[in-house]
């Protein structure tokens, strides 16, 4: 994926139970660079694996998720597989750890893992933009990934739930406060000091 916006989703008459069901194989977004991707459904193994740019949500992910990753966003919503972030090394992803073992089926080598903190003003920013997921005043996702995580994940659960109809989406968004919490943030440990140093100099230079 160099670009562009792929949707895969059941048909509308399915009897498919979507987040408990594989909509996509293995490998899916090997090498992406750029583009979004919104999965209703599971996918494979080794899903987003060298991923360098693209934003993808899915429904859940199986072993190897994230592997070799060095830049992008990726928000599962749902369970992982094993091994889940090995080689890591940039980008960021969301998961949505309901039963709060995800730890155990992470691979810590090179990553962190951070709580999703409560924004003040977040939903009502949203409420004043009209609920516009596009709306221009809002967080551009992939700006600044060690801060906005909350409106980050928030407008691309948004964005899933607009694209593919997901009544997953749908339950978490209704029920935020109580989901957001258990969301864990993926973050690698060298992608962060990176990002900290780079907006120390920019800082600097802004302020000669």
């Amino acid at each position: 994926l160099s670009g562009g916006r792929i949707i895969v989703r059941p048909p509308e008459n399915s009897n498919i139970v979507a987040e408990n069901s594989i909509i996509v194989g293995n490998t899916v977004l090997y090498g992406a660079t750029t583009g979004e991707c919104y999965f209703r459904g599971v996918a494979g193994e080794r899903f987003s694996v060298r991923n360098s740019g693209a934003i993808a949500v899915v429904e859940g992910v199986g072993d190897h998720g994230c592997e070799y990753m060095t830049g992008g966003i990726v928000v599962v919503l749902g369970e992982t597989g094993r091994n889940f972030a090995a080689g890591m090394s940039g980008g960021v992803a969301y998961v949505l750890d309901e039963t709060g073992d995800f730890a155990k089926r992470c691979n810590m080598a090179m990553v962190e893992l951070e709580p999703v903190p409560e924004e003040d003003d977040m939903l009502e920013k949203l409420h004043h933009h009209g609920g516009d997921i596009m709306h221009k005043g809002r967080v551009d996702v992939s700006e600044d990934m060690t801060r906005h995580d909350e409106e980050r994940l928030y407008q691309l659960i948004s964005n899933h739930m607009h694209y593919t109809g997901s009544t997953r989406a749908k339950d978490i968004l209704d029920r935020w406060s109580e989901f957001r919490p258990k969301f864990r943030k993926v973050m690698p440990v060298e992608y962060r000091r990176a990002l900290v140093e780079m907006e120390r100099m920019r800082m600097g230079v802004a302020a000669e």
